[in-house]
């Protein structure tokens, strides 16, 4: 005997055991890009991810964004050539060094750089809020809601979501803007996190709340 409920879909499943509540988003949301490196789509980087789908959708996202001029924070993560500021996360996945300084591999991915008037916010660790400002600076321009992109999504894009609700923003993942290594992975850190921490929306939807928050907010 396993405990797994075999003869229900997760769905119904999660559904039957009161998971899967709906946040309604703010009126004052940012666009947090997570952790969008050279790393994840150079074939010859051992990170390298195959999201270029993904890419393209953060590229499309980030314009609507920047048009409906609401406050846009893109991630990066970079390390001591020694990787002695990882700490544990750095010994548990030694492959990091790719971030190291000087890598061209920890660069943003072109189009995907933020603008001067943009924020950049520099980890070591997956979320974007562990060890850094970014709660502080969110909640000094009073957003209340992120829609959130970036790479991968079982990793950065999940601690990220997780620390939003934490913090007390309404998580929003735009699902074709972010990206993993592995299909199934992804679809589960998706699943999960739609029952869980956040919502999970297609880009149309994300689209369209952007216009909103434009027309409302010129």
């Amino acid at each position: 005997m396993t405990g797994f409920r075999h003869q229900e879909s997760p769905e119904d499943d999660y559904e039957r055991a009161g998971l899967g509540g709906h946040l309604a988003p703010g009126a004052s949301p940012a666009l947090l890009l997570v952790d969008p490196a050279r790393a994840y789509v150079e074939p010859d980087c051992p990170l390298y991810a195959g999201v270029e789908p993904a890419v393209e959708a953060m590229r499309a996202l980030l314009a609507t964004a920047r048009r409906a001029r609401i406050p846009v924070v893109v991630t990066c993560v970079r390390f001591r050539s020694d990787g002695r500021d990882g700490g544990v996360f750095f010994r548990k996945v030694p492959t990091l060094r790719v971030f190291a300084e000087g890598s061209p591999y920890g660069d943003f991915i072109e189009g995907l750089a933020p603008a001067p008037d943009e924020l950049t916010v520099t980890k070591q660790y997956p979320s974007a809020f562990f060890g850094t400002a970014l709660a502080a600076s969110l909640t000094a321009h009073r957003v209340d809601t992120l829609l959130i992109g970036g790479l991968t999504t079982s990793g950065c894009v999940r601690a990220t979501a997780l620390d939003a609700m934490q913090h007390g923003f309404v998580p929003v993942v735009v699902e074709e803007a972010v990206g993993d290594r592995d299909p199934g992975v992804h679809a589960a850190n998706l699943f999960d996190i739609r029952h869980k921490i956040g919502e999970v929306w297609p880009m149309a939807r994300a689209e369209e709340y952007l216009g909103v928050v434009r027309r409302e907010h010129p």
